[in-house]
C-alpha cells in the first residue's frame, strides 16, 4: 500500500516492504510504474527491506515547476531515506534513474552501500549508435509530444528502447505502465529528458565513486546499452558486469526472477555491516 512522506516541502508516494537490509529502488524516468515485478520476488522480499517510491513529478507525488535536475532527485532520494530511518542502503537505478543513483553516490556517499545500474541512459559514449538514438528516437518522441500527442510520443520512445514488439511484454510484466507513462509524459519530456542532457557527470566524477557497483545489461537490448555498460565498467573503479541472456531493456518486467536473483547475489557478496548494538 502506498504511503506519503513530506520532505523538503514536497510529498512523495512510497511503499516499504520487509525488514532486512535496506534496498532503495529508483524508478526509470518514462513513468512511475516500475518496481512492482521485484517487490514480491523471494530472492529479495525474503531478505531485504525494499523501498520503492514515486519521484517528484510522477504519479501522485508532488509536481515541481520549472526545471528539475538529477541532483534534485538525488537529494529527494536521500531525504526520503533519512525520513524512513535508512542511514545506508543498496541503491538500484534503471535507465534514466541510473543518473539519480550515481548523483546520490557523489552527493551523499555515506548513504550508498552498493550501486546497481541497470541499462543506463547516461553516461553515454560519443558514438554513431548514441547519436542515431538521439535523433531517431529521443528527438522524434519529443517532437511528437510537442504536437500534443503524448501517447504517440511515449510509444515512439518505448519502441526505440524496448523494440517494436514491446507492448505485450510491457503490459504483461508491468500492467498499467504504458498508461502511467502517458499520464507522466509532462514530467518525462519537459523535465527528465532535459535534466539528462544537462547532467554534468564526467569520468573524474565516476572515479570518485568507490562503492561496489553492478552494471546490468540485457543481451537482447539495442546496442547503445552495451556501449553504455562498457563505459561504466571502464570509468567506475569497483564495477562488475551482469549480462542477462535474452532480455531487453524491460529486464525485470520480462524475467523478474533472474533480475532479483542477480541483485540478491550481488547484495549478499557486499552485505551491510551489522550494527554492534
Amino acid at each position: 500500500m502506498l504511503q506519503r512522506a513530506t520532505i523538503d516541502g514536497i510529498d512523495l508516494e512510497y511503499e516499504l516492504r520487509g525488514t532486512g537490509e535496506p534496498v532503495e529502488l529508483i524508478h526509470w524516468g518514462v513513468g512511475a510504474v516500475w518496481a512492482g515485478p521485484l517487490l514480491d520476488q523471494p530472492a529479495l522480499a525474503g531478505r531485504d527491506r525494499l523501498l520503492s517510491y514515486h519521484r517528484a513529478g510522477f504519479a501522485g507525488s508532488s509536481r515541481l515547476a520549472g526545471s528539475v535536475t538529477m541532483a534534485t532527485h538525488a537529494a529527494h532520494c536521500h531525504l526520503l531515506m533519512r525520513e524512513l530511518g535508512m542511514a545506508r542502503a543498496h541503491i538500484v537505478g534503471h535507465s534514466s534513474s541510473v543518473s539519480v543513483a550515481l548523483q546520490l553516490a557523489l552527493d551523499a556517499p555515506e548513504a550508498v552501500h552498493t550501486l546497481t545500474l541497470m541499462e543506463a541512459a547516461r553516461p553515454a559514449p560519443p558514438t554513431d549508435t548514441q547519436q542515431r538514438f538521439g535523433q531517431d528516437v529521443a528527438l522524434a518522441a519529443v517532437q511528437r509530444y510537442h504536437t500534443g500527442d503524448p501517447a504517440k510520443a511515449v510509444d515512439t520512445f518505448l519502441r526505440g528502447v524496448f523494440g517494436p514488439g514491446y507492448r505485450p511484454a510491457l503490459d504483461h510484466g508491468m500492467p498499467g505502465a504504458f498508461e502511467q507513462a502517458v499520464a507522466d509524459a509532462d514530467a518525462f519530456f519537459t523535465q527528465e529528458m532535459p535534466a539528462l542532457q544537462q547532467w554534468p557527470f564526467t569520468e573524474d566524477d565516476a572515479r570518485r565513486i568507490q562503492q561496489p557497483t553492478l552494471a546490468v545489461l540485457g543481451t537482447a537490448s539495442p546496442p547503445m546499452f552495451a556501449e553504455r555498460q562498457k563505459l561504466l565498467l571502464q570509468w567506475l573503479p569497483n564495477a562488475e558486469p551482469l549480462d542477462l541472456p535474452g532480455l531487453t531493456h524491460l529486464l525485470h518486467g520480462q524475467d523478474p526472477t533472474a533480475v532479483a536473483q542477480g541483485l540478491a547475489g550481488f547484495f549478499a557478496r557486499h552485505p551491510l555491516p551489522k550494527d554492534p548494538f
